[in-house]
């Protein structure tokens, strides 16, 4: 089933929500049954897992690129592991940037591997392997929670305050990738990015669920700094385009127009000189994940783009600036008291 974010998942009550209970009743059971039986392999390092419990943008890339950087604080190699979505490898694949393309790839390993080294694979057992033969000594697992192929010795899910679980419902009918309590059991901290109408449903489960919340806000961190007052054209094809849009209208940009593209899609050479047209005079403006995907990809719409565009990056900010640190040093620990083999199995 292709997961594509659908409008009516946010609404309570929507009539194509109702209609389509039956078969999110049988989708919630498989995918329940398949996490709660879910007994995937284990790396040889630690792995921590950065997942969300709905489809669509929660904000888990900048997360995994804070708990990068606080891993090498603490003298770690890190690298992170991604299922390569958007790319086409069948295999483990160690990403190179000079090689490697989003159609390769997927436009997120792309971009995180200007941090760390980055493995992709369906198999996330595999491309665990591959990092550790890389050198790696701390992963982080981006996305991968419903999936347990690999066990991560961490767990945590980011959660958008704004939207929160939707309408509550399992896919088609709503945006859960499975029953919430089950998804809940997985996790050891839910992180709660911003603050919006969600906020008090999402800390009522994770408090039913005895599950810790901690708090981060998203802010941009370079490329905005001179964009007061300027009128942009901004693009971006995203989980969420509209906070990225509200993102550059906090920092005193005027969007003249704003081009909500879908979660990964490509940018074309039609779709590049259709930006230009419609941006004329005004500042292309758009996300790391956008820029991503005008990497290494030919025409001279795309390369005029590219070479135009202004990129606006985002990090996570904790309320708690030892969070990353924390979660670092519980993965490390739940690493070392791991279960003997046979112990865990009686």
């Amino acid at each position: 089933m292709k997961k594509t974010t659908r409008a009516f998942w946010w609404k309570r009550g929507h009539p194509l929500s109702l209609l389509l209970l039956p078969v999110s009743w049988i989708y919630a059971a498989i995918a329940g049954r398949r996490m709660a039986r879910a007994d995937g392999a284990r790396a040889g390092v630690p792995v921590l897992c950065v997942g969300n419990f709905t489809v669509g943008g929660t904000g888990k890339t900048p997360v995994a690129e804070a708990l990068a950087r606080a891993a090498r604080e603490t003298g770690r190699r890190p690298g992170f592991l991604l299922r390569g979505y958007g790319g086409k490898v069948d295999g483990a694949v160690l990403v190179d940037p000079a090689r490697h393309s989003f159609r390769d790839v997927g436009d997120e390993a792309l971009m995180l591997s200007r941090l760390a080294p980055v493995a992709v694979s369906p198999a996330r057992a595999d491309a665990a392997a591959l990092l550790e033969q890389a050198g790696v000594d701390f992963i982080i697992m981006d996305d991968g929670l419903q999936s347990g192929r690999l066990k991560p010795d961490f767990a945590v899910a980011v959660v958008d305050a704004r939207r929160g679980f939707g309408n509550g419902r399992c896919l088609p009918a709503g945006p859960l990738r499975a029953v919430l309590a089950i998804q809940l059991s997985k996790v050891n901290a839910v992180l709660l990015n911003g603050v919006g109408g969600e906020e008090a449903a999402v800390r009522s489960a994770a408090r039913h669920a005895y599950r810790p919340v901690e708090v981060l806000h998203q802010k941009p961190v370079a490329g905005g700094d001179d964009l007061s007052g300027k009128d942009v054209l901004a693009y971006a094809g995203i989980g969420d385009p509209e906070k990225f849009f509200a993102t550059l209208e906090g920092l005193g940009a005027k969007v003249r127009r704003a081009v909500a593209l879908a979660d990964h899609q490509p940018i074309s050479e039609a779709l590049a000189r259709s930006l230009l047209a419609d941006a004329g005079a005004l500042l292309p403006v758009t996300t790391a994940k956008d820029m991503a995907r005008l990497q290494g990809v030919s025409g001279s719409a795309v390369s005029t783009l590219r070479e135009k565009s202004r990129v606006v990056e985002i990090a996570a900010v904790f309320e708690k600036r030892s969070m990353p640190a924390t979660m670092v040093m519980a993965t490390l620990d739940a690493f070392r008291h791991r279960p003997e083999p046979d112990a865990a199995r009686r």
